[in-house]
């Protein structure tokens, strides 16, 4: 029985490269080989396969000599660590920040998310750690901009506090004058007077836009809303201090007006009219007639 004979492939289509597009299963494969998983400590690295990883044999610790200046430092830790837990070991020995440094191996610098074993670093290999003035800059200056906020933030809870408490004054006071009790005027202008001061705070915080420039808006809303308000209660104060003292008075008057009038003296004059007019011709006679005539003797010689 003849058998078929395979034809011999060419050597160069067996080496032929095949693009992965073609084989989209393949691809994703690739692409999901090391996902990415957040450590306790907040930084970003590959993910393991737990399959894979609880297969293989338990992690070794390796010896690791790094070259920071012109001193070596033997570094011992777990094949499987990242070279930013390497950075935090080096940070205790050499006193850099961990984010000053950059960790050079095999000439190319390493991200602090990767990992030594998957990078190719082994027991007794050899890295180096420079200085990166850049990044401590950035790093002073991400911790100032931090300060500023921390700064902000705590300043502005504060005089939300003391704005509360204030709130409560104000709604005290507004309950006294609309039921038609009357506070003390400096009460009220004591309580402007202390809003006006948070006021002046909030103005002098400096905030970039965001939810922090939101809250002080708020705040400083607020406080100019309390403030109005203290100014409507100062008015209606007032007249009700002008209603009660002119209440005393009219009940006083209308007092007056029911008690009975006082008894009218009147005091009778007699007139003296006879002595003061001229008399009249009868009345002259009259007393001409009454009055007796002077009897004279005459004496002849």
């Amino acid at each position: 029985m003849l058998g078929r004979t395979k034809s011999p492939v060419p050597a160069a289509a067996a080496n032929a490269f095949i693009p992965m597009k073609n084989f989209p299963a393949a691809a994703a494969v690739v692409d999901e080989a090391y996902p990415w998983e957040v450590r306790p400590g907040g930084m970003l690295v590959q993910k393991r396969d737990p399959d894979s990883t609880a297969a293989a044999a338990p992690a070794s610790t390796i010896r690791l000599r790094v070259k920071y200046g012109a001193a070596y430092h033997e570094i011992y830790l777990s094949s499987q660590s990242t070279f930013g837990e390497l950075k935090k070991l080096l940070s205790e020995r050499i006193g850099l920040h961990p984010q000053d440094q950059k960790v050079m191996y095999k000439d190319k610098e390493r991200d602090s998310s990767a990992y030594l074993d998957i990078s190719g670093v082994k027991d007794g290999s050899k890295l180096v750690v420079v200085d990166d003035p850049a990044r401590r800059a950035k790093r002073l200056l991400e911790m100032r901009h931090q300060a500023k906020i921390d700064k902000a933030t705590k300043s502005i809870s504060q005089i939300t506090r003391e704005v509360d408490k204030l709130a409560i004054q104000v709604s005290e006071l507004e309950v006294i004058i609309t039921k038609g009790g009357k506070v003390a005027e400096k009460d009220v202008l004591s309580l402007i007077e202390l809003l006006m001061t948070q006021l002046i705070k909030l103005d002098g915080i400096d905030v970039a836009d965001g939810d922090l420039k939101h809250q002080k808006r708020m705040q400083e809303r607020r406080v100019q809303k309390y403030v109005e308000k203290l100014d409507v209660l100062k008015v209606k104060n007032a007249m009700l201090k002008t209603t009660n003292e002119q209440i005393p008075a009219q009940q006083q008057h209308q007092q007056q007006k029911k008690q009975p009038p006082p008894p009218v003296v009147t005091t009778k004059w007699e007139t003296f009219d006879s002595l003061f007019t001229p008399t009249t011709p009868a009345t002259a006679a009259t007393n001409a007639s009454t009055i007796p005539t002077p009897r004279l003797d005459w004496e002849l010689f």
